[in-house]
């Protein structure tokens, strides 16, 4: 393995060495490079240097860990004409990604009303593993949410248009066919819509407790004290299958193209290729049902309140703040030495995160740049940040997607059985609700990073910078 060459307080690069394209470039403090190095990042990342047509650098992100093939909190672009797609460096929950939504409520007025608003939202929303939801389709609507994204959602009266327009690509890829989705997917995404379920997906209502950039919170419509809800859930079955139908064909396509790699897990077929085009158009269609099912979720927030508070929506000013997903692959323009370049960029537990006056930032966002959506884990905090100009030149306009997991879900078992970490969250002020306390216990706080050192990181490397910072009052844990 190459080792690492530190270049300031938050970058070390990991040199080319072998069959290595390019070189890794890891962001990170002095303190993570112990973790990162036991876990073996560092091979990861520098296995994915050696796909075809990758530019720039192998990245990986503060709270990167392992992964499936690539590590979780990584990043690669390809040329668009002569590059790869690998479902590995995209991830198994396709589209997996944040939502966070504001309100006109003050969360230490609601205090008392919490476990109760708490009750409304486990009522609605499903979580757990293989949960179904209140929302059946049949083969045809699968078809059509795989096609239209929350759009889908919008149109059956489950939300409203202004939420598309605070939504990463407006809510839907345009790209996606339907048709390039199994049937095995298909069904397994016609009893899910509006679900959760299982792992780290969870719903927060949280406070925000700290301002670090008051023009920009302003412009996201946050303040101090402010009670908002953040939602993490994914594609579910549906887009683990495209992912697995997708890797047995990559497997096959990477001989057929005479690609060597490393690790077989990073399966991959040029993107000109049958295989490689299939798999971005059931990628795409995959990330629109993930987007249907987070609108589908907001819908069922709004019901919750507007029936535990006795008032419409509107007056509790329940708006979407912005939808951002972070295991995907997607066509974006880049300078690359010094040139404009077609890149197909993946991103695996990783979020874009684009600047001020970029054409992709919602135009209510444009002056100050995209929100970038940082969760923590379910007793500490999570962020708001907003994209920096050095992250386009440095990171293919990419940040972290959350804390990143510090130990395996089997360690975390046993720290504390679930219903002892509930009851010791609910001393913590934090009001907490599952199916599964088995589930709850491997999401411990205690197994994930320190998210404040992660966001100082990106904050400090310049790739998005601090804008609000929110505590939890309530979970929903799958």
């Amino acid at each position: 393995m190459p080792l690492f060459r530190k270049i300031d307080e938050f970058r070390f690069e990991l040199p080319r060495q072998g069959g290595m394209r390019v070189p890794g470039l890891v962001y990170a403090s002095e303190a993570m490079l112990p973790k990162i190095e036991r876990e073996r990042v560092a091979e990861q990342v520098a296995n994915v240097a050696h796909l075809p047509g990758i530019v720039g650098h192998s990245l990986a992100m503060p709270d990167c860990h392992w992964g499936y093939g690539a590590p979780v909190g990584g990043a690669a672009a390809v040329d668009a004409a002569e590059g790869v797609i690998s479902p590995g460096l995209v991830g198994y929950d396709i589209s997996c990604g944040i939502r966070l939504l504001r309100s006109d409520l003050y969360a230490a007025e609601l205090k008392a009303r919490i476990p109760e608003l708490m009750d409304g939202l486990h009522a609605r929303v499903a979580s757990g593993v293989g949960k179904g939801g209140s929302i059946r389709l049949d083969e045809r609507g699968v078809r059509e949410v795989l096609r239209k994204g929350a759009l889908w959602a919008v149109e059956r009266g489950l939300g409203e248009r202004a939420d598309l327009e605070t939504c990463e690509d407006g809510g839907f890829l345009r790209d996606a066919a339907p048709e390039a989705a199994s049937e095995r997917a298909a069904e397994r995404g016609r009893g899910q819509m509006g679900t959760l379920g299982s792992g780290n997906h969870f719903l927060e209502l949280q406070a925000v407790d700290e301002i670090y950039d008051e023009g920009a919170a302003a412009v996201f419509g946050l303040f101090k004290g402010q009670l908002t809800v953040l939602v993490h859930t994914g594609s579910r079955g549906l887009g683990y299958q495209i992912c697995e139908d997708a890797l047995r064909v990559m497997q096959r396509a990477a001989g057929k193209y005479h690609i060597a790699l490393p690790d077989r897990q990073l399966a991959c077929a040029p993107l000109s290729s049958s295989e490689g085009q299939e798999y971005y158009a059931a990628m795409c269609a995959a990330a629109n049902y993930a987007r249907a099912n987070r609108q589908a979720i907001t819908h069922a927030i709004r019901e919750a309140f507007s029936r535990v508070l006795g008032t419409g929506p509107h007056h509790l000013g329940l708006r979407v703040v912005y939808d951002v997903c972070h295991n995907i692959a997607k066509y974006e323009l880049h300078e690359v030495d010094g040139k404009p370049r077609r890149l197909l960029v993946h991103r695996k537990g990783a979020t874009r995160a684009f600047p001020a006056g970029h054409p992709d930032v919602p135009a209510l966002y444009r002056k100050v740049g995209q929100p970038v959506l940082v969760p923590g884990s379910m007793g500490t905090a999570s962020y708001v940040l907003a994209g920096c100009e050095k992250a386009m030149k440095e990171s293919f306009g990419t940040a972290c997607h959350g804390a990143g997991r510090l130990m395996s879900r089997t360690q975390a078992l046993k720290l504390m059985p679930g219903h002892q970490l509930a009851a010791e969250l609910g001393r913590a002020g934090v009001c907490v609700r599952t199916d599964s306390y088995k589930g709850l216990a491997e999401e411990a706080p205690a197994a994930y990073k320190d998210v404040d050192e992660v966001v100082e990181v990106c904050h400090r490397a310049g790739l998005a910078r601090k804008v609000a910072r929110m505590r939890p009052v309530g979970v929903l844990k799958g």
